[in-house]
């Protein structure tokens, strides 16, 4: 019997070419949309699974209550983790994670500058089961200026040569390799291209202070221990610990010590939530979002409704082709039973071509989706029995959705009506293929405002008003190789007429991870007796006396450094601080003391305005510019059209000095534009996935379309003989979808604007939501629609009256 429907499948598919390379194209679009999300999704959940006891594995962070706000810090001080492994048996292991700054490795033609290195624990790569293929991971990280490096780093100095053994010149005696490595795994919250020993660092072998930040700490626990307890337990060290190095550090009372440490809290962070739910400005990469993986996860489904919608409205379309068929069947004998299985066959038979198509689709289209979304997702893992069975049952899943309403629908069709040559004529208006259409219609509307409202966010971050002047500034980077010679270099800089100003700084408006940077505590008195005095976390900028004017910021109050004035211990803070610290205004900053960790205190000289020195989907932070030390940055404000001609003018400059590195180098407006790479990639896939949807509701549309004129056609015509014009039944055609359209708009604007609105609060500052998106897409799904259905309703209403009347 089966064998039979498929031979009857396959003949009705042959007599229906275009319907059948319809469905198939509409279905194996919406298949491989959906294969393509539901790989993203599988992707991003799997994030950091693969340690064998990742499960068990959790980072330690601080949180801090100051002022009413909370900062979130995914590190640790340098005895944190040793002290809690030894302080609770439930804890098996502890590990750390030191990122290091770049430095230049090598020598002679093969020094390279390295980015991507760390100092970890002997026992890192063991915790986490990151295998060598040379060396033995149990000692190559215990011995000091060892190097654990990748593959690729080991052939970029060795070429094909053994490198376990070898030694890298460059930091202090050298780094002798003692393992290799592939490489870490692509869905890893950290990638680095080799391991230093952290007995390398005397301050991180040594050091026992629990109250800063700076190691990337992880525990193993016990698979029997509840870490909801050891977290709360963990706060009992904090007592030990952080209250008494506060009390030395910051110079108050134990009181006041212990009211502060409050505030402190240690909290452990699954490994494998990490990458989807930590949203730290410290994190050691930009991390994903569950709340995309819920948004894509909810668009996957909805495409793969859209495409089912799509295929059940073209074969109730076709319907009066298959109507005469029905009603032949049955009076040879057949069952409603037995066409509602020849029906599903043929459903089952399109889905699986379809299926097929779009594993074809998908691989095809698998670079470009990576390089939209940023991934490096390979199909060959997918390849397994589980994936073959899910696809099977994907298949099953979908035939039966999309096949099930036509098959009960065609099955149903009366043998008399049908066989006199009138159809089944049903109902004129199916609130249930209609229902299926605004169906279709809300997704697409709600996709398209969803991508305007994500490109106009993209814009309104991009091009608002930052506080400073970001156009052609040359920011040269390791500026300390040129160690005292860089203020004659700067002085060579400034006689370029092409130069407009120059400053030597620490640091850079926007950090180079675009995640801030490292900030220290900070206490703010009038006087070390005023112990009641807020206490923030700020950035500091470390600077020199043309900071300002060079980057274009401007002061609120006070003044900036000035030689006529002794300013080493004084400070000029951001508007932020002067209101987290609960100073009345920006005039009541100036002459006050800020006492900071070390007891340090700086004398407030002026207020700056705010600027943003990270991305705005934060919020600005407070802010402290000093005159610096350890000068490593020149920032160049350029005026000219020939940039390429500047460049290598300052180039040979740089040669010149007799650095013993090459010029690196990057303009600050460009590395403000990667800021915003997250957002641009899921800009891109709002519009992919909108088009993909709206192209579907509009073979959907087609279909009804053809559906109604079908069924209407001798209405038209009875109307074209008594001398309705072709306007008029053009008219009557289209209002009936153009009303779908309509109350699919309605649907779609509110369901938009809560959904965006909700994005929306995950940045600091954010665009409106103005009428117009709302109505521009209703404008632009209104338009798609009538172009759709304009082919098929012109046709109708241009028809032959004579050939729909000559049975009457």
């Amino acid at each position: 019997m089966l064998y039979h429907n498929i031979r009857i499948a396959l003949r009705n598919l042959g007599k229906n070419k275009i319907f059948s390379i319809i469905n198939v194209t509409g279905l194996s679009v919406g298949l491989a949309c959906f294969l393509l999300i539901a790989t993203y999704i599988y992707d991003e959940l799997h994030f950091d699974a693969y340690p064998t006891r990742a499960a068990h594995i959790y980072r330690i962070g601080i949180r801090l209550i100051q002022n009413g706000g909370l900062a979130d810090y995914p590190d640790a001080d340098v005895a944190v983790g040793a002290g809690i492994k030894n302080a609770y048996p439930e804890v098996l292991a502890s590990t750390r994670l030191l990122p290091q700054s770049e430095l230049y490795l090598g020598s002679g033609d093969k020094k390279f500058k390295e980015v991507h290195l760390a100092m970890c624990d002997s026992n890192f790569l063991q915790m986490f089961c990151i295998p060598l293929i040379e060396g033995d991971s149990k000692t190559a990280l215990k011995g000091p200026f060892s190097i654990v490096v990748t593959r690729a780093f080991a052939e970029k100095y060795f070429g094909r040569e053994p490198a376990l053994g070898k030694t890298i010149p460059g930091f202090g005696p050298g780094l002798k390799v003692t393992g290799v490595i592939d490489k870490v795994p692509d869905r890893s919250h950290f990638h680095y291209d080799a391991f230093i020993s952290m007995t390398t660092s005397r301050g991180a072998t040594l050091g026992t202070t629990w109250s800063n930040i700076g190691f990337y700490t992880y525990l193993l626990l016990d698979p029997k221990a509840d870490p909801v307890k050891l977290e709360a337990r963990i706060q009992e060290l904090t007592e030990k610990y952080v209250v008494s190095e506060t009390v030395h550090d910051m110079g108050v009372s134990l009181a006041e010590a212990r009211k502060e440490v409050g505030n402190w809290h240690f909290y452990l962070m699954p490994l494998r939530d990490i990458h989807l739910k930590s949203h730290t400005k410290y994190e050691l990469e930009p991390n994903g979002d569950i709340q995309y993986v819920y948004i894509f996860g909810v668009l996957a489904v909805f495409i793969l409704l859209v495409a089912c919608v799509n295929f059940t409205n073209l074969s109730t379309a076709s319907s009066a082709k298959r109507s005469r068929e029905v009603g032949i069947r049955k009076v040879l004998g057949s069952v409603r039973g037995q066409l509602i299985r020849q029906f599903l066959s043929e459903s089952f038979l399109l889905t699986f071509l379809a299926m097929l198509l779009a594993i074809g689709f998908t691989w095809l289209l698998l670079p470009a989706f990576n390089h939209i979304s940023g991934k490096h997702i390979d199909l060959a893992p997918f390849v397994s029995l589980g994936t073959i069975a899910f696809l099977l049952g994907l298949t099953i899943l979908v035939s039966a959705l999309a096949g099930i309403y036509p098959a009960f629908f065609l099955s149903a069709f009366q043998t008399v009506s049908v066989l006199k040559g009138g159809g089944n004529k049903p109902a004129r208006r199916s609130l249930l293929r209609s229902g299926l259409v605004v169906f279709q219609f809300v997704i697409s509307t709600t996709l398209i405002i969803g991508t305007l409202i994500v490109y106009r966010q993209l814009k309104y971050m991009q091009n608002q008003r930052l506080g400073f002047d970001k156009d052609q500034v040359l920011v040269i980077h390791d500026a300390y190789a040129l160690q005292k010679s860089q203020e004659p270099f700067r002085q060579s800089l400034l006689k370029d007429p092409r130069v407009v100003d120059a400053s030597i700084s620490r640091d850079a408006p926007i950090s180079l991870d675009g995640n801030g940077f490292d900030g220290s505590e900070v206490y703010a008195r009038e006087n070390k007796q005023n112990e009641s005095a807020a206490e923030i976390h700020a950035t500091f900028f470390h600077v020199d006396y043309d900071y300002l004017k060079t980057m274009g910021m401007t002061m609120a109050t006070g003044r900036y450094f000035s030689k006529d004035f002794a300013d080493s211990a004084s400070v000029v803070v951001n508007e932020s601080a002067v209101k987290d610290l609960g100073w009345k205004n920006d005039q009541d900053a100036i002459d006050k003391t800020i006492i900071s960790s070390g007891q340090h205190e700086f004398h407030v000289v002026g207020v700056v305005r705010d600027f943003h020195y990270t991305s705005a989907r934060q919020k600005i932070a407070p802010l402290m510019m000093m005159l610096g030390h350890n000068f490593g940055t020149i920032l160049v404000k350029v005026h000219t059209a020939d940039l390429h001609g500047f460049l290598d003018d300052i180039k040979q400059k740089w040669a010149a000095s007799g650095a013993p590195i090459p010029l690196d180098y990057y303009f600050l407006d460009d590395h403000f534009a990667t800021l915003y790479q997250a957002e641009e990639k899921t800009g891109e896939l709002f519009f992919l996935i909108a088009g993909v949807a709206i192209s579907i509701a509009c073979l959907g549309l087609i279909g009804l379309v053809a559906f109604t004129t079908q069924q209407r056609a001798k209405e038209m015509s009875i109307r074209k003989v008594l001398g309705a014009s072709v306007q008029n039944v053009l008219f009557l055609l289209s209002q009936e979808f153009l009303i779908l359209v309509g109350i699919a708009f309605a649907i779609a604007t509110p369901l938009s604007w809560w959904g965006m609105h909700a994005w929306l609060q995950n940045f600091a500052y954010r665009a409106t939501l103005p009428a117009s998106i709302f109505l521009c897409a209703g404008a632009a799904t209104l338009f798609i629609a009538l172009i759709s259905m304009s082919f098929l309703a012109v046709r109708a209403a241009l028809a032959n009256p004579i050939q729909n009347l000559r049975n009457e």
